[in-house]
C-alpha cells in the first residue's frame, strides 16, 4: 500500500495554485500534506533543494518533532494535497506500518540528498 493510495478516494483536499503558499518556513506546523495531484517545491532559506510529486508527502517532520517549520513549501504546478493532522498521523503510524515506514522511508531520502549537496558543495569550496 503506498502513501498516495490511503488518500486517493478522500474528498477531503485542498487544491492550491502554482506559486501559492502552502506553508512558510518558521510557521508552527499542525499538519503536513500527501500530494495527491501536482509538484511542490521545497525551499530552505529562499533556495529549492527539491520538488515532491504526486504520491509525495511534505511538512512531516513538523508532526514528528513539533518544531516549526524547517522549510516553504510552493506549489511548482497547480496541485491537489490532503491535510493530515498530528491525530490521523499518529493513528496512520500505529495501524498502518507500512504508511510509518514510507515516512521514515523519505526523510532518509532527503537526508541523503541534502548530505550529497553538502558534500559537492564542499567539493566545490576546496577546488
Amino acid at each position: 500500500m503506498t502513501t498516495i493510495s490511503l488518500f486517493s478516494n478522500t474528498e477531503d483536499f485542498v487544491s492550491f495554485s502554482t506559486g501559492q503558499v502552502i506553508f512558510k518556513e518558521g510557521d508552527p506546523g499542525k499538519v503536513m500534506y500527501a500530494i495527491i495531484e501536482g509538484e511542490v517545491d521545497i525551499l530552505v532559506g529562499g533556495k529549492i533543494i527539491d520538488t515532491v510529486s504526486a504520491g509525495g508527502i511534505l511538512g512531516e517532520m513538523a508532526l514528528i518533532d513539533t518544531s516549526p517549520r524547517s522549510a516553504t513549501a510552493i506549489p511548482k504546478t497547480s496541485c491537489k494535497v490532503v491535510p493530515i493532522s498530528r491525530r490521523h498521523f499518529t493513528f496512520l503510524i500505529q495501524h498502518t506500518p507500512n504508511f510509518a515506514l514510507e515516512v521514515m522511508q523519505v526523510m532518509a531520502n532527503r537526508l541523503r540528498h541534502m548530505n550529497a549537496q553538502f558534500e559537492s558543495k564542499k567539493y566545490n569550496e576546496l577546488n
